[in-house]
């Protein structure tokens, strides 16, 4: 029989990342990109969340400093 002679380690990789890429660049032609005024809407909203959490955040934390403080007067 025949030995079939497999490519060097260079040509198969080089070769898998080439496709990799091609790939890559088929998959980028199907994204739905965002208009600039779509990015500029769902940054504040991220925005206006992030400040909503960070408030509700700060009160819990603010309560439970006046209560842990309250129980160690109490029991002080």
């Amino acid at each position: 029989m025949a030995e079939v002679k497999k490519e060097n380690w260079f040509k198969r990789t080089w070769g898998k990342v080439c496709k990799y890429f091609r790939e890559l660049r088929s998959e980028l032609k199907k994204v739905v990109w965002p208009t600039p005024q779509q990015v500029l809407k769902n940054t504040l909203v991220v925005a206006v969340c992030v400040l909503i959490v960070g408030v509700f955040i700060w009160l819990f934390d603010f309560v439970a400093e006046i209560g842990v403080t309250a129980l160690i007067s109490a029991f002080h």
